[in-house]
């Protein structure tokens, strides 16, 4: 099956790229959402441990589909302006290897502030109970590899959505399934992408 692929390029060397990031997912989602469209994928060619990058890749297997997400009036208004550069939509090449960036939400309860807010919930539902609380059992310490924190704004909820981002290297490919912000997950979709870093985006 051939993939497709176009890529936006964030120009301006002081961008927020989280912000940026969060803002082409959050016109992704609300065009797939819009058309009822399943499988596109996205990827992150620029990813370090320090950033996830300038360069968002778009990836489907119908081309027409992902000319009309480029063509969205976000894209062409930054475009305009000078922020992004849009490539033309492509055809991946066949050596590519694959990859796979996932959405992991696990890694929300390693950190503080949410770590915190679970001790209180739990505090208060044994009190509740009439039990003693214990919190020294809940002290698990979990590692977890280099991943990124992106905000999507959320047109249904109060607060924006908080995606944690984890890429996964050496991976075989899978069926094109991803949520609604083109990622995998860590267990309903397994989806991957072409690795295209190497072909296309040398790093500056």
């Amino acid at each position: 099956m051939s993939r497709y692929y176009f890529t936006v390029h964030f120009l301006p060397e002081s961008a927020n790229v989280n912000l940026l990031v969060g803002r082409c997912l959050f016109i992704m989602h609300g065009y797939i959402c819009k058309k009822n469209i399943q499988g596109i994928g996205v990827s992150f060619p620029h990813w370090s441990d320090e950033s996830i990058g300038n360069v968002i890749a778009f990836f489907y297997s119908d081309k027409a589909t992902l000319n009309a997400l480029s063509q969205q009036r976000f894209f062409n208004d930054m475009k305009e302006c000078g922020f992004f550069s849009i490539s033309s939509t492509r055809q991946v090449p066949s050596d590519c290897p694959e990859v796979r960036f996932k959405r992991n939400q696990t890694i929300k309860k390693i950190l503080p502030g949410e770590k915190r807010r679970r001790l209180e919930r739990l505090k208060k539902r044994a009190l509740a109970q009439g039990r003693e609380f214990k919190p020294e059992k809940l002290k698990i310490v979990r590692e977890f590899d280099s991943f990124h924190q992106i905000s999507v704004d959320s047109v249904s909820k109060s607060a924006d959505v908080q995606l944690y981002i984890q890429k996964e290297l050496g991976v075989e490919y899978c069926e094109s399934s991803f949520n609604s912000y083109g990622l995998a997950t860590n267990d309903k979709h397994l989806g991957t992408v072409p690795d295209i870093t190497k072909y296309f985006f040398p790093k500056l």
